[in-house]
């Protein structure tokens, strides 16, 4: 896959940043900055999903303080990257974020690069887009409810769901939600470490989980001495997403995987995302996609790697207005249907509009 777009030519003649932000339904505002690179009369777009607002203060003089401009492969400006400080007059809290900015340089270059020569990615390695299940992730409130699952099966009744388990979950919520048959995914955060989002190993909570829906995906459960059990018999429904930034953490992980979430941003270069993929493939690992509240172009991206890649998985690529607190007009079902024309790596329109992500 790599050696099919490594050759591209690129020329940048020029680039700029755009701050976005949006409340959520995870209770925050979500801050990210788009990346614009510019040449030949088109553009390449990428997103900094790097989750510290601070980060996104000035985007435009961080992104000019890379000194982009010029021509290359695009192999070459990926190696032209691994010479730069990214975070300038500063150190980023946590060494994702380094992932984060990276691919948001490396995504903005490659969906350049491919406008450049009037190619998608599907072009460029061979495949077809097809139509992308999704799922929603959503929070259920503070105290936790139904409420919002039942408000958006009110719009597709065949609406399937990714949600945290939190020990707040009573025992009649659990059976309410797992009464749906609508649930695919539980994401336990139990990979994660002091971020806000992270949670301990609790394992009554886990048990109940696990009993309650015994065709779902187990996301990121805590290992520990008293957890690991819980999980010998359906080890094959066990999926991971934060411990994957590439081959190396797929050969390190507690259970050997059958399900990885493909999230491209925790990779950091093209190059390793697609050397996952390709790992993945060949052993026989199912992928699904995975977003970071993308707010521009990035969600557009990760719809259009599913729709290659993965298409028929539970993916969490739902359009924003999903992820929205109130809920717009919700005018996008599952599965997406992918534009009728592609270019570059994101789903836009060939005149350069955006499309509703």
């Amino acid at each position: 896959m790599y050696s099919a777009i490594a050759d591209l030519p690129l020329r940048i003649h020029t680039c700029s940043a755009t701050r976005n932000q949006s409340q959520t339904t995870g209770g925050f505002d979500r801050v990210t900055t788009t990346i614009s690179l510019y040449g030949d009369g088109v553009v390449g777009r990428g997103e900094d999903v790097i989750y510290d607002p601070r980060a996104h203060r000035e985007p435009q003089t961080t992104v000019e303080a890379f000194a982009l401009t010029g021509t290359y492969t695009f192999d070459e400006f990926s190696s032209y990257l691994d010479s730069l400080n990214l975070f300038p007059g500063t150190t980023p809290d946590r060494e994702a974020d380094r992932h984060y900015r990276r691919w948001a340089l490396e995504s903005a270059g490659l969906d350049l690069a491919l406008r450049q020569t009037s190619k998608s990615l599907g072009d460029a390695v061979g495949r077809s887009y097809d139509p992308v299940d999704f799922v929603v992730s959503t929070t259920l409130g503070d105290p936790p409810s139904t409420d919002r699952v039942e408000t958006l099966q009110e719009h597709d009744s065949d609406l399937a769901f990714k949600l945290d388990p939190v020990p707040a979950w009573t025992p009649d919520l659990i059976s309410e939600l797992a009464s749906t048959g609508a649930v695919r995914i539980l994401d336990f955060k139990g990979q994660y470490e002091n971020v806000p989002v992270a949670q301990p190993p609790h394992p009554e909570l886990y048990e109940q989980i696990v009993d309650a829906f015994p065709e779902a995906l187990l996301e990121d459960p805590a290992v520990t001495d008293r957890t690991r059990p819980l999980f010998a018999n359906v080890s094959s429904r066990v999926a991971w997403d934060h411990p994957v930034t590439g081959t190396e953490t797929l050969e390190a992980l507690p259970f050997e995987t059958q399900h990885v979430n493909i999230k491209p941003s925790r990779f950091g270069s093209v190059a390793s995302l697609f050397e996952t993929i390709e790992y993945c493939e060949t052993h026989g690992i199912q992928m699904y996609g995975g977003g970071q509240y993308e707010l521009d172009v990035g969600r557009g991206q990760i719809q259009a790697l599913a729709s290659l890649y993965y298409p028929d998985s539970p993916n969490d690529v739902a359009p924003r207005a999903y992820n929205e607190p109130e809920l717009p007009e919700l005018t996008q079902t599952s599965p997406l249907e992918p534009p009728s024309e592609q270019s570059g790596l994101s789903w836009r329109p060939a005149d350069g509009g955006q499309t509703p992500y």
